[in-house]
């Protein structure tokens, strides 16, 4: 399979947000996507709060990002100096102009260490582009789409893994990844795939079908 990602550095830092760790958790391999790639990959400390926070709620992301952590695969760090300061700059403000202190401090990273964010909000995306320019982005479908990753599982347990981020992890797709991520899964799992644009779903369709009086496993076969 042809790969788009952006990941092209092997000697770059990987900082990944909380949505990265929760999606790539959902896979049920993540060791093994991780470990596929060529990248250290870090989560900041301010992140992995973050997900000790989701126990409250039940969630296991926490857990199995100290695995990931305990087996060498992620490392966590702290903010420097320096990095306070990008962190201020992202936090402090209006609210348009700002961003929740897990996006912020895996940006502020980044930037500071010359590494790539793994961010898939549309708006952490917008306000780096206006104050970072020089920042590299990445996304957690990059991840999959990395062709050591797609050569480490294959098109079959490629597919199934992305469709589990999908599913479980409520992965966001940006618009320059629709097109691969639904050739791979294919049309019918990605009607599954709430966290995939309605359109993309066939949602117009399906409402069709229901106001015909046709069962939603009919519109989906």
């Amino acid at each position: 399979m042809a790969s788009l990602s952006s990941l092209t550095d092997a000697q770059a830092l990987l900082v990944a947000d909380a949505s990265t760790i929760i999606s790539v958790n959902a896979t049920g391999c993540a060791k093994r996507v991780i470990k596929a790639l060529p990248n250290r990959v870090a989560v900041v400390d301010v992140v992995s709060g973050e997900l000790e926070e989701g126990r409250q709620s039940k969630r296991q992301d926490a857990d199995l990002l100290k695995r990931l952590v305990d087996a060498g695969h992620v490392e966590i760090v702290q903010l420097d100096a320096k990095g306070e300061q990008y962190f201020e700059q992202l936090v402090v403000g209006a609210a348009q102009m700002t961003l929740d202190d897990g996006e912020a401090a895996t940006i502020a990273y980044a930037v500071a260490s010359n590494g790539i964010a793994l961010i898939d909000e549309k708006k952490a995306i917008r306000i780096c582009g206006q104050r970072f320019p020089e920042l590299r982005l990445g996304c957690t479908v990059d991840i999959f789409m990395h062709p050591d990753v797609q050569n480490d599982l294959g098109k079959d347990a490629l597919a199934d893994t992305v469709f589990n981020a999908l599913c479980q992890g409520r992965m966001r797709v940006l618009q320059q990844h629709v097109k691969w991520v639904i050739g791979l899964i294919g049309a019918d799992r990605a009607r599954l795939c709430t966290s995939l644009p309605g359109p993309v779903r066939g949602a117009k369709r399906a409402a069709t079908g229901k106001a015909a009086g046709v069962g939603s496993k009919r519109i989906l076969r």
